[in-house]
């Protein structure tokens, strides 16, 4: 039969996230499986349609594995622990210079940054920002009011609060508020930097954050963080459960869903960069997408196809 070339599956249409531990990440009669080396049991991710899948400690991942994630488009995170420390990712494809260079420019020029800037406080906060206030300032009232919002919030479901306080390498000394919307904010974080790179924008190169790889992807997230995952995290932690981080992650799952979260990131990022005001270039006429796997070669192994 001829080949029918597949086309990957747009962001806005996936899965949200995934998260696997304890398990060998391997490519079995061409489908992605997460195999149980104890039992020997195996189970199948559709891949295609996930936008991030996060690794946590105890996961082994084949070469063969990691390509299918990148000629999908599905982004892989190796996460610590409850998902609090990112230590690497995957590049899920479609990255393109024009975006990158656009991306730059808007940050590197203060004027510009600054117009970026006050249209995510706008977005975040529903009011313009206030006038005259470098980015600097803008990033001070901005974390005021986060803080406000905490206390409100933990006021809100009945949770004691003393602060945002949390060492990522010690998981179990952070009170359960802490750890809830720890876990919440590393969903979060997955998701936004899957959009981020799979509308072919770089994740370090922030505006409000800055200096860290995921800056811009924190800039995206706090357009939506207090509108999702923030609440539910509170709202959990009221419960005390057992298992705060797996009790977030479900909750934050079933937000995603509900929320139509993907299909609003990639809107949202394009609407704050606009605000600078200056026209992004074309695309590229040989731009490429993810990849999809190509048609077998009727070749010998040292012959190009």
């Amino acid at each position: 039969m001829p080949f029918i070339p597949l086309k990957p599956i747009p962001m806005k249409e996936r899965v949200s996230m995934m998260f696997v531990s304890y398990g060998r990440i391997d490519v079995k009669d061409g489908a992605f499986v997460v195999v149980d080396d104890v039992n020997g049991e195996r189970m199948h991710i559709p891949v295609g349609s996930v936008a991030c899948i996060m690794l946590e400690p105890g996961t082994r991942v084949s070469h063969a594995a990691v390509k299918l994630a990148a000629v999908t488009g599905t982004l892989l995170i190796w996460v610590g622990e409850a998902g609090v420390r990112l230590y690497a990712s995957g590049q899920p494809g479609g990255a393109r210079s024009d975006k990158l260079l656009y991306q730059a420019n808007l940050a590197l020029d203060p004027d510009l940054r600054l117009k970026v800037v006050r249209k995510m406080f706008e977005l975040r906060f529903g009011e313009p920002a206030p006038e005259r206030r470098s980015v600097d300032q803008l990033r001070g009232i901005e974390g005021a009011r986060v803080r406000k919002t905490y206390q409100m919030m933990a006021k809100q479901y009945g949770v004691p609060w003393q602060g945002r306080r949390y060492d990522p390498k010690e998981w179990d000394k952070s009170d359960v508020a802490n750890q809830c919307l720890s876990a919440a904010t590393a969903c979060l974080y997955g998701v936004t930097e899957a959009a981020v790179l799979a509308a072919g924008y770089a994740p370090a190169v922030g505006f409000v954050h800055s200096g860290k790889p995921l800056s811009f992807v924190y800039d995206i997230a706090d357009l939506f963080k207090f509108d999702t995952v923030v609440p539910a995290a509170f709202r959990i932690a009221a419960t005390r459960p057992a298992t705060p981080d797996r009790a977030v992650r479900v909750a934050c799952r079933d937000i995603f869903r509900q929320t139509k979260l993907l299909r609003r990131i990639i809107p949202a990022i394009e609407d704050v960069l606009a605000a600078g005001g200056t026209e992004p270039p074309p695309p590229p006429e040989d731009s490429q997408p993810p990849a999809i796997p190509e048609p077998k070669s009727m070749a010998d192994s040292g012959h190009r196809s």
